[in-house]
């Protein structure tokens, strides 16, 4: 798509946004953009359809495909098949959302009217993709038994998030407050944490229950679905529950000791803020082949030449942003905007204004990435074209086990926050941060649902069952915005804008010669660039 026309923040625009969202003196928040949502989501999950008439509904909560057991071991045969059936998932359920967001008056005052117009048909679609996922696997290998049963979806009542607790990541997560989520959001996560997010849910009762019952109770009561929020700018949100004050948030973020024998060093790479305005809404590694397989838009640092249709030899070929021409790597993150009523030239197309994600992008003022060591042994090299996601662009409805990214504020980023955006105070930047996983299962560059090849650590810094220590990449992304709501990142449309979708993408296309560097480095506990 051609360059999309933004600027940072100024001053001038950061007061008249301001004007529109500010901290009220109790620390409340005013309203900001509110919409309802339609979302895929685990079918173990607590969400029930709306039953009474009048009761607001939110969100269409389908089981998550791509996660089953059933798909762990796609045959590469069917793969392309399977890859493009998932996407047709995703497309289904957009138009579904679309559906559900002209139609939700009607919906709150008749509940059955949404199972005659959007769900059974809904259903019926999912039904014949899921059949064919079942016969391109079964053309191969063994077909997969009880696809079928994922076909049916349900209406969730009210703003409810999916609770946490099921997947891979399970207990892995627990000590990596520097890392990923244990510890990173005391206090944010409202009980969501189940036993997987270590010892979140002990002090998420006092300021998940205090701190946003007072906002939502006193500030969300007539706005979230039918007031001045019911349509907001896009119509799907995000709300005012979704931003916490930086400064009433406790420190919360642990690091694990490097051990004798562990690895201190570090490598970055330089690959710019895409000053270029490189934006799709593909997602090469979920979506090969794909156009819009992501439905929102990303930014890209590095490889200029990603796009759907790329492959390892044209990722190989293509031009980089990154200073050290060694890196070839592609890092990609879904764009954030202002939702200040500038549109932007994808105001019109999918993936853009179509799809609910409206407003200005904003170019970040700095992007670090950063190759990392392991607190307990040395790295072994990446794999070129080894592929990596972080974090879950569905976590607002599959849970937030594989929920990895974290929102802060410069001066305050021993606070992170995984299901918040931050407010941050006038002088403080909004920073986003993205810990990959660094775990590889030493034999596979990628998985059938892109994530079992590669794990986090566990809670001490070892990777476990058979897996090797890799650099870890750590992605940094400032902004300059103004304080206060009025901000989001780009999701799904079913996804509400929620800050725990937030996701990073990274497909390593470093040379040799400069890989052997960056782990050189890093095993020899030396800073390098």
């Amino acid at each position: 798509m051609p360059r999309t026309s933004r600027k940072r923040s100024t001053l001038a625009n950061r007061a008249i946004v301001a004007s529109a969202a500010l901290l009220l003196g109790g620390g409340g928040l005013v309203a900001v953009n509110v919409y309802a949502s339609a979302g895929e989501g685990d079918s173990n999950q607590s969400a029930t359809r709306t039953q009474n008439a009048g009761q607001s509904v939110s969100t269409i909560d389908c089981p998550d495909v791509a996660t089953q057991d059933q798909l762990a071991n796609v045959p590469d045969a069917a793969r392309p098949e399977v890859d493009r059936n998932l996407a047709l998932i995703d497309s289904q359920i957009t138009e579904a959302y679309k559906r559900f967001a002209d139609e939700k008056a009607q919906i709150e005052r008749d509940p059955q009217f949404a199972d005659n117009a959007i769900l059974n048909p809904l259903k019926d679609k999912r039904a014949a993709t899921l059949e064919r996922i079942a016969l391109s696997i079964g053309r191969v290998a063994e077909r997969p038994q009880g696809l079928e049963g994922l076909a049916p979806c349900t209406l969730r009542a009210g703003n409810s998030p999916a609770q946490g607790g099921q997947g891979q990541n399970g207990g892995q997560n627990g000590g990596q407050g520097d890392g990923q989520n244990g510890g990173q959001d005391p206090g944010q996560n409202g009980g969501q944490g189940d036993g997987q997010n270590g010892g979140q849910q002990g002090q998420d009762g006092g300021q998940g229950d205090g701190q946003n019952g007072g906002q939502d109770g006193g500030q969300d009561g007539g706005q979230g679905d039918g007031g001045q929020n019911g349509g907001g700018q896009a119509g799907n949100g995000p709300e005012a529950s979704d931003f916490v004050d930086i400064t009433t948030v406790q420190p919360n973020v642990k690091k694990a000791r490097t051990a004798r024998g562990g690895s201190k060093g570090t490598f970055t790479t330089d690959c710019g803020v895409n000053e270029a305005g490189k934006f799709n809404s593909d997602n090469v590694i979920v979506a090969p082949g794909v156009s819009n397989g992501a439905h929102h838009m990303h930014d890209y640092v590095g490889n200029q030449a990603n796009d759907a249709f790329a492959t390892d030899d044209s990722l190989a070929a293509g031009e980089t942003s990154c200073l050290n021409q060694g890196d070839k790597s592609t890092y990609y993150w879904p764009v954030l905007r202002l939702q200040n009523g500038q549109d932007e030239a994808d105001a019109n197309v999918d993936g853009g204004g179509k799809e609910g994600n409206v407003g200005e992008i904003q170019t970040p003022s700095q992007v670090t990435l950063t190759f990392a060591g392991s607190p307990k042994s040395k790295v072994t090299a990446m794999p070129r074209f080894l592929r990596i996601i972080t974090g879950d662009a569905k976590a607002f409805t599959n849970g937030d086990a594989n929920a990895n990214a974290s929102w802060s504020c410069t001066g305050f980023e021993d606070r992170q926050l995984k299901d918040k955006y931050p407010i941050c105070p006038e002088g403080s930047q909004v920073v986003r941060s993205f810990k990959f996983q660094s775990c590889w299962d030493g034999q596979n560059a990628d998985s059938a649902n892109h994530r079992t090849h590669v794990a986090f650590a566990d809670q001490n810094g070892r990777c476990q069952n058979g897996f090797k220590a890799i650099p870890q990449l750590q992605q940094r992304v400032v902004y300059d915005v103004p304080p206060g709501p009025g901000f989001a990142v780009d999701s799904f449309p079913e996804q509400l804008h929620k800050p725990i979708t937030d996701h990073g993408d990274f497909i390593n296309v470093f040379d040799d010669n400069l890989m052997k560097k960056v782990v050189n480095c890093v095993n020899g506990g030396r800073k390098c660039k």
